[in-house]
C-alpha cells in the first residue's frame, strides 16, 4: 500500500489544488493539473508530477481522505 500525503493551495477556500505530493515519503512537486473533476462526495485532480508521471488524486471531502490512482 503506498503512504500519500497531499499539500494543497488554499485561497478563498480550503484545499484548492494539490500542489505537492509526498509518496512513501518521497516529495513531489505538482507541475501541472491537467483535468479537475467532482463527482458525489469528492474532487478529483489528474496531475503531472515533476517526475514526469501522471497521478489521479481524489480527494474524499466527508472523510477528509487523499488517495492515488
Amino acid at each position: 500500500m503506498t503512504d500519500l500525503k497531499v499539500k494543497t493551495y488554499s485561497g478563498y477556500k480550503a484545499d484548492e489544488r494539490p500542489t505537492n505530493l509526498i509518496i512513501d515519503d518521497k516529495t513531489l512537486k505538482v507541475e501541472k493539473i491537467i483535468d479537475q473533476w467532482r463527482s458525489p462526495g469528492c474532487n478529483c485532480y489528474k496531475v503531472l508530477a515533476e517526475n514526469g508521471k501522471v497521478y489521479i488524486l481524489k480527494h474524499d471531502l466527508v472523510k477528509d481522505i487523499w488517495c492515488v490512482d
